[in-house]
Order: structure tokens, then sequence, then C-alpha cells
């Protein structure tokens, strides 16, 4: 069996190789066997070839891959949600293993059956969407019609969002880095909008916002973004930090926590996995494959690779600017 690993850091495409491994034994009585599909391949697991992404990366060998889609080739004796043929989704949190392979053994516990869907788009569900989609929920109680804020706009959680807010009635203000970026986020959300980060955000969300000021803000870059951003919200507003695309910690002035109560909270989804019942898990990703069924959580894709073609896709994955999520299609 096939298996995507490194045994040193750097470079995916220069790093990674495909490694032939023992086929996965037989399902224990609570376990799930899946034939895996596809694989997105996402800036963390680019992070983790370079030994970079978040905690310590292990001994080598390690084998890569977040997340992806494949379908029950057998299920264990107690299972019983799960039958031949569904698919589902497979995280490495819950393998203990990269999904970049052929087969992997996933506890059925955690696993909904997915409605009849493109792979492709079944395949990225696992993480992003589900990041976003919580960070929504879990931190304030939204209205319809309120206004909410993101930077990274243009990333793949960035895109999910717009998905989501549009679905709960919110007004979504896009932040970018660059100018080029407000084409890429409009280019996948065409009503987007869309501003370009500065010192004077503040100003200029007060003025579109007519001062109904967002009291949620979701954060992926830290530093002076995150300052930006928090200066821009409503007195007791919520800056919600999932990343760190900059290089820099978070950063929020005590003229914004002190005097103003906005508060910086941060987000992982792995730890969300490891507080919530099965039932909190099973019912998101039911409502998130509903949405996917419908239409409603489609985002552009670049390209998909075979697994044969494997440095290929990690270099095309690297490049900067991107117009959509690479996959890797799994025979």
């Amino acid at each position: 069996m096939l298996a995507v690993g490194h045994s040193e850091f750097g470079l995916g495409e220069e790093v990674a190789e495909l490694i032939d491994v023992p086929p996965p034994p037989a399902p224990q009585p609570h376990q799930v066997l899946i034939a895996m599909e596809a694989v997105p391949i996402n800036p963390g697991d680019l992070l983790r070839f370079e030994g970079r992404y978040g905690k310590n990366p292990g001994t080598l060998p390690i084998f890569a891959g977040g997340e992806g889609v494949g379908r029950v080739a057998d299920v264990g004796a107690d299972v019983r949600h799960l039958k031949r043929g569904d698919r589902v989704l497979a995280h490495q949190y819950f393998a203990e293993t990269g999904t970049w392979r052929e087969q992997i053994l996933m506890p059925a516990a955690v696993l909904v059956p997915l409605p009849e869907n493109d792979p492709l788009q079944l395949s990225m569900l696992m993480v992003n969407p589900a990041t976003a989609r919580l960070m929504l929920t879990e931190f304030v109680d939204l209205q319809p019609g309120e206004w909410i804020m993101q930077n990274a706009a243009n990333s793949g959680v960035g895109c999910y969002l717009n998905r989501l807010a549009q679905a709960r009635q919110l007004r979504l203000i896009n932040i970018v880095r660059r100018e080029s970026a407000v084409a890429e986020v409009q280019l996948t959300t065409p009503d987007a909008i869309v501003l370009v980060d500065g010192p004077d955000l503040p100003e200029r969300v007060a003025a579109l916002t007519e001062g109904t000021l967002p009291r949620l803000a979701i954060d992926a870059i830290g530093g002076e973004a995150t300052q930006n951003l928090g200066s821009s919200l409503a007195e007791g507003g919520v800056v919600v930090n999932y990343g760190l695309l900059s290089g820099e910690a978070c950063r929020i002035a005590a003229r914004d926590t002190v005097f103003r109560d906005v508060s910086l909270r941060g987000f992982w989804l792995a730890r969300w996995w490891n507080t919530a019942s099965r039932d909190e898990i099973a019912a998101l990703y039911t409502e998130l494959g509903a949405m996917l069924g419908n239409g409603d959580l489609t985002i552009p894709l670049e390209a998909n690779y075979p697994l044969s073609r494997l440095k290929d896709a990690l270099a095309h994955a690297a490049k900067p600017h991107r117009s959509g999520k690479v996959i890797i299609t799994i025979p």
C-alpha cells in the first residue's frame, strides 16, 4: 500500500516521497477501514513538511496529510451507523497517522455518512468549513443583518466564511493584505465587500457600517493585522484568532482591551474535537454535508493531480496567488 511520507524536513516537493507500507489490519469492533479517494493540500500540510506546524512534529519519518475523503471498505463488528460504500471524512487527528495513503483506519464514533457529491469538494469538508462555521457560532451570538469581519479573506477558510455568512444573512467585511487579492475574493464571491488592510481600517469600517460596528472579527494573520481588527470592533467585541500568517504574535492595544472591553480568543479545531461529544461532531458534519449537497459550500478548485504526480501537486500548491485549492486523487 502506498503512503506519502518524508524522512527529512524541507519543502514538500523536495522531501515528500511515496512509501510502500503494510496495509492496515482488519478493523477492530469500533473501527472503520476507509479506502481514500481524494485529499486536499492545505497550508498546514506544507508547514508540516518543513517541521513548522503547531506542536512538536515528532520523530522522522512522518506520514503526511491532514484530511480527506474516502469510501468505507470494511467495518468493525459493533459499527451500526455505517456500511461498506458510504463516503466518510478522514483526519489525522483521529487516525493518528497521515491521510495521504491508499487506506486508513478511523474510529467509527467520529464518522457520519456523507451525501453523494463531488469527492474533490467533499475532501475539503473536515477542516476549513468546520473551522469557519464554529468561529461564527461559538464566540458571539450573532443575529441576521449584523456586520462581521475577517482578514486573509482570500484563503480557504475565508472562502467558506463568505458562504456561511451568506447562509446566515450576516454582512461580512473581507480584509486582504494586497490590492491584487481584492479580485481573488470577488472572483469566488462576486458581491463580496473587500477592503485592503491598513492603519486606517477602523475609520473605513466605521464609515462602511455607518457606526454599527461589528462585534466579531476573525483573524488569521496576527501582529498589526490583529490590532487593526480589534480597533474596528464595537465595544465588547471579540477577535478570534486561528493563525499567524505574518509570523508575528497577536497584538491588541490597551485602549481596546482595557477601555473598550475588546477581547482576543483563540480557536483550534483539534481542541474542539477533543471536547465535543460524538453527537456534536456528527451534527456539525451532517450540517456541512447537507450545505455542500445544496451547493452552498462549493468553493473553487485550481487543479487536481493523481497520487503518482505528488511532487507536481506540492509544487503547485506552494505557488502564491492561486485561485483555488489543489487536490490529490488516490486510485
